[in-house]
């Protein structure tokens, strides 16, 4: 497909310098950069601003391939090496024609390069930030070791611990198997889209969160709500590992320390889960709970020996660090770290492991969970279909949310992830591979869970409803305690806590990556010789921000986390990348990049869910998200009106780097006027020439109506 070049530029902007040089033909020069803006985001489509390329290449090359040579009219190439730094014409003579570095004859020399090597992306400060390229001979940007390595990241990121605790409770809560029905609607019509859409612009413009928005000039502050997004959830999501860790240890031993009320941090409501009623002594005296009103020793290990919560009043009563906690975070830091300062090189290599012990252990948990007593029970609970359950609004929610929050979608991860992949890379394949190993995966655990929940059930006495819950509550509370009544416990403790452990790296790596990756590609003079540096600084940060995590009240900071890092924030950046891309930048635009990549367009179905879909159902989820949300609760603490104030603020503190953004561009933008400002910033950097020439696609009827 064609590239968009040959506009002219004023005389005070640069032609980049390109390989080996030029044709007596009348070709157009393949980089353009506008002045102090220049970045090529993908083909113009208005006619009169295309140069067709030089005859015999087809009109729309499906191998990507392109002449590049001088202008006679306008610009023209350097000779040289494709990996030289481009060189830009003297500004006195924009229209010239650059000689051989060898002084060699003026006859030109016709080259072919693909057409996927963009321009190098300037922002409006002229700090070159990276060459957006194909992955091949002309760009110095590393790419993954296989294709494996990228699959296995991306599904290590996206089957994450939610799809354990989270999935199974909400298809158990809203219709059992009926679930599935909203589920694979919002699926096809949501989540299939806008993975689609994130993995192929990070491939395509081979950047991270922050640059990829040149895109969009007046969304420049979206790439860095998504990477503070990315920072904010590694505060708390890494804390989750460092109490798997903390378990892991502990199972090394004869008998599990929550198996029964014999322990020093046990009160006199703990009782043996395994009676109905049990006799307790507690110091010199004997008690008889039941367990209406008795803890289980699994939830007093979990509340009064890991988090030794009893200590703190709430949120305003931190009290201090608990230092077993505090080296269980640092063991995940150093694997993080270790892990990532390489790049996608050496993470690659470790998702190995971390993304496909999960299903070992998955599989293993559900052979031995189908010879317990009332797995059948549990399994049956979770499948019954309850189809008058979807006349509830609720049940079309949830599985919104869920769908959304599955697919990883705002994080920048996949931006970053894809933006490592060579750029004829079949996206497409991806996509569908991933997402569906994504539900499988979801749908899997689901049994697994349940097994267990029926097996607690049978030997209880409780109903499953009783037993079932989601969130850390289940991994920590329900899970142990069932484990504790297994034969062979200590094994089955220890595996399941391993993959839990994995589950959780898996998911840090990509969203440590997409905030190296975005930092790196925006200030690349500074960071890109040293990864390793910023690596350790965005580790270190973690680390002392997590902190508050692991503190005696440390669990009302972690809830107030988890419930605003990444709730309506996140919701709000995706809604705008779908606005964004699907209108701003266009869906027709949008399509050709994808082609350029893959030879092919995608089809009518897509093109509908970008345009249409998608945007509508993003929308509709944010607002009524807001809507119903209520007010933070812990178990019987409610947060106070201050603590609810500062949840608020942490999620607005990301988002309003969006209108920052917008309003400070309007003030640098070229122009006299709002509406010509508001043209420049509404139309990609590459054309930029057409808007100074009053030809404003984006004010045209036929751009908001193409497909």
């Amino acid at each position: 497909m064609n590239m968009s070049a040959g506009k002219s530029l004023k005389p005070e902007g640069q032609t980049l310098g390109c390989s080996d040089a030029n044709s007596d033909k009348d070709t157009a020069p393949d980089r353009l950069v506008e002045p102090r803006t220049g970045a090529r985001s993908g083909p113009a489509r208005h006619a009169h601003s295309t140069r067709r390329q030089s005859a015999g290449a087809p009109e729309d090359d499906e191998a990507g391939l392109v002449n590049l040579g001088a202008d006679k009219a306008a610009n023209g190439g350097h000779a040289g090496s494709s990996r030289e730094p481009a060189t830009a014409l003297n500004a006195e003579h924009p229209g010239s024609a650059l000689k051989a570095a060898d002084g060699a004859s003026t006859a030109t020399m016709e080259m072919k390069v693909k057409a996927s090597q963009h321009d190098i992306m300037l922002e409006p400060d002229g700090d070159e930030l990276g060459v957006i390229d194909d992955g091949g001979t002309g760009d110095d940007r590393e790419t993954w070791g296989g294709k494996i390595d990228f699959l296995l990241s991306v599904i290590g990121f996206a089957v994450d611990l939610a799809n354990v605790w989270r999935f199974p409770y909400l298809a158990y809560r809203n219709g059992g198997g009926a679930f599935l029905i909203p589920y694979v609607i919002f699926l096809i019509f949501g989540g299939l889209p806008m993975l689609y859409m994130e993995l192929a612009l990070g491939q395509y413009f081979r950047q991270g969160a922050i640059n990829v928005w040149s895109i969009c000039p007046l969304s420049q502050g979206l790439g860095w709500a998504v990477v503070l997004i990315a920072w904010y959830v590694a505060f708390y999501y890494n804390v989750i590992i460092a109490w798997s860790i903390y378990y892991l240890f502990a199972s090394f031993t004869s008998v599990l320390p929550w198996s029964d009320c014999s322990n020093e941090w046990n009160t006199q409501l703990c009782f043996d889960g395994s009676f109905n009623e049990s006799w307790v002594r507690v110091g010199d005296e004997a008690f008889l709970v039941n367990s209406s009103t008795g803890n289980s020793p699994a939830k007093e290990y979990y509340e009064r020996r890991v988090l030794e919560m009893h200590l703190s009043q709430g949120l305003h009563d931190l009290v201090g660090l608990k230092w077993d906690l505090v080296l269980c975070l640092l063991a995940v830091m150093v694997v993080l770290f270790f892990s990532l300062w390489k790049g996608v090189k050496s993470s690659g290599k470790v998702v190995w492991v971390t993304a496909t012990l999960p299903y070992i252990v998955l599989l293993v948990l559900l052979i031995h969970g189908c010879t317990l007593p009332g797995s059948g029970k549990g399994i049956l609970y979770y499948l019954t279909p309850d189809f008058g359950r979807l006349l509830e609004a609720q049940v079309w929610i949830d599985a919104a949310v869920q769908i959304f929050f599955s697919t990883g979608a705002g994080f920048g991860v996949h931006l970053a992830y894809a933006s490592y992949n060579k750029f004829h890379n079949n996206i497409y394949k991806d996509v569908l591979f991933t997402s569906a190993v994504n539900s499988v995966t979801s749908f899997f655990a689901g049994f697994v869970v349940f097994a267990v929940l029926g097996y607690m059930s049978e030997t209880t006495g409780k109903d499953i409803k009783d037993v079932a819950t989601e969130g850390p509550g289940l991994v920590f509370v329900v899970y142990p305690e069932a484990i504790a009544t297994m034969d062979g416990s200590v094994f089955w403790s220890i595996i399941f806590y391993l993959m839990l452990i994995t589950l959780g790296l898996d998911s840090s790596f990509g969203g440590l990556e997409a905030v190296i990756s975005g930092l790196t590609d925006r200030f690349p003079k500074y960071f890109k010789n040293h990864r390793k540096l910023l690596t350790l600084g965005v580790v270190v940060s973690v680390f002392f921000c997590a902190l508050l995590n692991v503190t005696y009240g440390g669990i009302y900071m972690f809830v107030l986390q988890e419930r605003f890092a990444a709730g309506a924030s996140l919701l709000f950046v995706v809604m705008l990348e779908a606005i964004i891309i699907s209108w701003l930048y266009g869906v027709d635009n949008f399509i050709d990049n994808i082609k350029e990549m893959l030879g092919f367009k995608p089809g009518i179905w897509w093109r509908l869910c970008w345009k249409i879909f998608a945007p509508i159902f993003l929308t509709l989820v944010f607002f009524v998200s807001l809507a119903l949300s209520e007010p933070l609760t812990y178990d019987d603490y409610v947060y106070p009106p201050w603590g609810q104030a500062f949840g608020w603020l942490l999620a607005i503190s990301s988002m309003i780097f969006v209108p920052i953004f917008a309003v400070v561009n309007v003030f640098k933008a070229e122009g006299d006027g709002f509406k010509t400002k508001l043209a420049f910033l509404i139309t990609p950097k590459n054309e930029h020439n057409d808007v100074r020439k009053g030809d404003v696609r984006r004010f045209q009827r036929k751009h908001w109506l193409s497909l």
